[in-house]
């Protein structure tokens, strides 16, 4: 099972959040999910765990705990959705409905 863990000390390393599940089951993997520009952690990671007995017992037990000074959150990860590419226009892009010839009287645009 694959597990979210949110709101993490800036400081938590891989290592540290493989040893905190450990004490549930076998972790195969711990990662801490850092920023590609400034290598800095951004709070959260994903820990894997073989048994899903085990993954759910870790959640229940772990979730809402503190650890490194931080209470964490944990609970089962969504599997990762398609995005589409932002390129820089967020959800406003081209003419969109900005109430200037579209169609839309409410705004005060022209129509």
């Amino acid at each position: 099972m694959n597990i979210y863990v949110a709101k993490l000390n800036w400081n938590t390393t891989s290592d540290s959040l493989q040893n905190l599940f450990a004490q549930y089951g076998e972790v195969t993997s711990a990662r801490i999910i850092t920023d590609r520009e400034t290598g800095r952690s951004r709070g959260f990671g994903f820990v894997d765990m073989t048994n899903d007995d085990e993954a759910q017992k870790a959640i229940d037990a772990l979730n809402g705990t503190e650890f490194e000074n931080q209470t964490i959150a944990v609970s089962e990860a969504r599997p990762r959705t398609e995005r589409r590419p932002n390129y820089g226009g967020g959800n406003r892009g081209g003419y969109g409905n900005r109430g200037g010839y579209g169609d839309r009287g409410d705004r005060g645009g022209r129509y």
